[in-house]
This record gives C-alpha cells, structure tokens and sequence, in this order.
C-alpha cells in the first residue's frame, strides 16, 4: 500500500496563453510538496502552441 504523503500532484497552466486568444491551451502536470511550498507554484515552460518559454502557474 502506498504512503500518504505530503506530495501532491499539480497542474500549471500557461499564463500568456490565456491573454493571446489563440485557441487550446499549453498545460503541464508536475508534483510538489505541500509542507515545503504551501504557495502556488510558478515556473517557465515551453508553450509549444507560442513556440516560446512562458510562466504557468499552478490552478486548482
């Protein structure tokens, strides 16, 4: 049986995207740790409908 810890699974979604009207969106999913960053996570990552490097941040 699996632990229950404190990694939780997050999705980030591209902010630019939203802003630019383009149609779809460019999301990611990564883990983090709850007790270390209780914040919402925010990192760069490649949108490939952009075809560039761009912030997402994490969405509930």
């Amino acid at each position: 049986m699996a632990k229950k810890g404190s990694r939780v699974q997050v999705i980030l979604e591209c902010t630019e995207h939203k802003t630019s009207g383009m149609p779809g969106t460019s999301r990611y999913i990564s883990v983090k740790n709850k007790k270390n960053t209780p914040e919402r996570l925010e990192l760069k990552k490649y949108n490939s409908i952009l075809k560039k490097v761009t912030v997402h941040k994490e969405i509930k």
